[in-house]
């Protein structure tokens, strides 16, 4: 009996462990099923044949569809045909083989809407290893997709203008080049810098800057084929690369577009707006058979285009390449130069046009190199424009200008004004005034012993600030001069605000005026109109009698030129100072 008790316990025992077992599967079972409803991300479940058997409340809602429209399905419904086939043959071998994939594919809602997602599917196998079903979860990653898309197109493309960049123009030159080496095709590398952008740059402010090259880079694209590129290196640096030319000369009617739309104005935020490009080209394979060469070149015959006045065209040769390696060199040195002392000044002298009796000096830089000799002011002044040297050049040149006057007043010259040429770099500066201060007081000088030269352009880069700048200097007492006049572009009604008393008569006009009756009418008005102006006229490069006497008779003021002396230095022209 007691046996028999202790049986039917067991047996209790083991029918309550049995129905705790079932309760506890029930419970995993009813975790399961929830987990797999209430998961955020949508999963579907496929039988071994891949007909899908269950999905939850996230794929319906990523999808758009319900269980009763997917219910025996194949997946492949939501496929879009944009993921590649390849992807799905690597799914289905890691399926096989390893049991798991995780990838990602291009699928489409009910709506037809195609998105990316991120997949992940697992084969459910049973003890004997045969797949009892598939599990699958995925998420849309539209957002992130953008997000790659964005940075990758950061990394390749100009963030302000849109245009590709320097990295992936040397990517995409690349290709063209061999394209164009197997067709036994031309390739033209145009590089493109905008004249006075700097100017407009720091006279308007950034905004405006980035507004105008915005326009320029939309200028070069509708000027060219979808084939050709365009690409902005940075600042005011433009490439245009054309493709698959024919001949070399093809590319000329398509810098001659771009020069004429490049040069035409810019309404840029209520102001409109100047500039013009200076065009290097360089040609494949002939000036290069590499994207580096090729734009290091056509970057030489851009500089050149500048040198010969700025918007123009100039074709890369030999002789622009061995003009270039000169000019590094001599800015490498100009910039030795200023450090230690290799600069001096000369001094040419202005007389009175009635009676030749000295009036005053030019104060003119001069540059005797170590080992190249003098280089001419025509090579030098230009190169420290280009290097940002130029305001520390005209900062020297005005101090040492002060300070010889200061020693020939201590000599005994009196009487003489000291005319030294001011930068328009200088002439923006906010510290001009202040600086001219210092240097009357530091060499004991009045205002009136000195003049100030600037050129018709740097007044009209932005004349409301010349204005400002040029009234202080005058209320120190010294003589303004637009200097080259006529050369320039000059507005009269702003000449007529400027606070300037005398006008330089340009050489180009002089040197003709006895055999060109065109440069002596321009002569003969210039010096009426700065006379009902009340200006006094300055006319440079005097080399002739005749030239003196036309100006002595239309009543010119002061004359300068080698008729009367060349540049001298300090020793000499104290001596023609005190003789003269």
């Amino acid at each position: 009996m007691r046996g028999m008790v202790e049986s039917i316990a067991r047996g209790r025992g083991e029918l309550e462990r049995a129905r705790g077992n079932a309760e506890r599967v029930a419970e995993e079972l009813r975790l399961y099923a929830n987990a797999f409803d209430s998961s955020g991300e949508a999963m579907l479940i496929s039988d071994r044949a891949n007909r899908i058997i269950n999905i939850n409340t996230a794929f319906t809602r990523q999808t758009g569809y319900s269980l009763e429209e997917v219910r025996g399905q194949n997946p492949k419904l939501l496929a879009s045909g944009k993921t590649p086939q390849a992807v799905y043959e690597e799914m289905w071998r890691c399926l096989r083989d390893k049991g798991y994939w995780y990838g990602e594919l291009w699928d489409r809602t009910k709506t037809g809407a195609v998105y990316p997602k991120g997949a992940s599917i697992s084969a459910i196998r049973d003890a004997e290893q045969a797949v009892m079903f598939y599990i699958a979860s995925f998420s849309d990653i539209s957002e992130r997709k953008a997000n790659e898309a964005r940075i990758d197109y950061l990394a390749h493309h100009d963030a302000l203008t849109g245009l590709i960049n320097r990295y992936n123009l040397e990517n995409r030159m690349g290709q063209v080049l061999l394209f164009a080496q197997r067709d036994g095709k031309r390739v033209a590398v145009m590089f493109i810098d905008m004249d006075r952008f700097k100017t407009i740059n720091d006279t308007l402010g950034h905004h405006v800057g980035d507004l105008l090259l915005i326009e320029v880079a939309r200028r070069l694209r509708d000027s060219v084929r979808e084939s050709d590129i365009v690409a902005r290196l940075g600042g005011d640096e433009f490439i245009v690369v054309l493709t698959g030319l024919a001949d070399a000369m093809d590319a000329a009617h398509i810098a001659e577009k771009i020069l004429r739309s490049l040069g035409q104005p810019y309404a840029i935020d209520g102001n409109e707006l100047h500039s013009s490009p200076s065009i290097g080209i360089a040609i494949f394979p002939g000036d290069g058979e590499d994207g580096q060469t090729l734009m290091k070149n056509a970057d030489t015959a851009m500089y050149h285009a500048k040198d010969l006045g700025r918007n123009n065209i100039q074709y890369f040769t030999a002789a622009m390449n061995a003009a270039t390696s000169e000019r590094l060199g001599l800015e490498s040195d100009l910039r030795l130069a200023l450090r230690d002392g290799q600069l001096h000044l000369h001094y040419q002298p202005q007389v009175r046009a009635d009676n030749g009796a000295s009036s005053g000096v030019e104060a003119l830089a001069r540059w005797r190199h170590p080992e190249l000799g003098d280089i001419p002011p025509l090579k030098f002044i230009p190169i420290a424009e280009e290097a940002g040297l130029i305001e520390i050049l005209g900062s020297w040149v005005l101090e040492e200008a002060c300070r010889q006057l200061s020693v020939w007043h201590a000599q005994g010259v009196s009487g003489i004004r000291m005319a030294v040429n001011l930068s328009a770099q200088q002439l923006r500066s906010p510290d001009l005034v202040q600086y001219v201060v210092t240097l009357l007081k530091r060499h004991g000088l009045k205002g009136d012993d000195l003049g100030l030269e600037i050129t018709e352009s740097a007044a009209m880069e932005n004349p409301e600030r010349a204005i400002r700048q040029l009234q202080a200097l005058r209320d120190l007492g010294i003589q303004l001069a637009i200097d080259d006049f006529g050369t320039g572009y000059s507005s009269l009604a702003y000449l007529k605000r400027l606070p300037i008393q005398a006008l330089k008569l340009d050489r180009a006009f002089v040197r003709d005026i006895e055999s060109n009756s065109s440069d002596a009418e321009i002569s003969a008005a210039t010096l009426a109109l700065a006379h009902n102006l009340g200006l006094v006229v300055v006319a440079e490069g005097v080399e002739t009698e005749a030239q003196r006497a036309f100006l002595v008779e239309h009543r010119c003021d002061y004359l300068q030129g080698f008729l009367f002396s060349k540049p001298l230095p300090p020793e000499e022209a104290f001596n023609y100072l005190l003789n003269h």
